[in-house]
């Protein structure tokens, strides 16, 4: 729990920081701003800037029903916010496990990777992709029915 919020923390301090340092200092640019900008930087860092988390069982038996991707990610990846910045709206439509929090989703992304914790790993279909282009993403996401409908019998 920790983990996934220290980059956070970082940022929010060094955002003190600098703004106590720029108001001291008597700088041109205003510290409140500063402050307001490193607070974004750590919100958009924080698992707060991503959809609401699933445990991995979750999330498969979820994505077996209605053909969803789950997305396995960790809080401060790059790659990640990237995936979520250029999905926009659309990530919602997701599936996203948390591997810090969740000890299976974790080791699903290793079985995928190798051993390794790449992340994102977006598994569509059952088949596993390792840091998909964000467009290939949003293209899956699109073709799915919207939210709500259902097929008629």
């Amino acid at each position: 729990m920790i983990r996934a919020w220290l980059m956070s923390a970082l940022l929010v301090l060094c955002g003190l920081l600098v703004g106590a340092s720029l108001l001291l200092g008597g700088s041109s640019v205003p510290s409140p701003v500063v402050a307001v900008l490193f607070l974004l930087l750590a919100w958009t860092q924080s698992p707060l800037f991503f959809p609401r988390r699933l445990d991995a069982a979750e999330a498969q038996r979820r994505s077996a029903a209605d053909g969803r991707p789950v997305i396995y990610w960790r809080p401060g990846c790059t790659f990640c916010l990237r995936l979520r910045l250029r999905l926009g709206r659309r990530a919602r439509r997701a599936y996203w496990v948390d591997i810090w929090r969740d000890p299976e989703g974790a080791a699903v992304v290793r079985a995928a990777n190798g051993g390794g914790e790449t992340v994102p790993t977006v598994v569509v279909a059952g088949r596993p992709h390792t840091n998909p282009d964000p467009g290939w993403v949003r293209v899956v996401l699109d073709a799915l029915p919207a939210p709500g409908v259902r097929d008629a019998d």
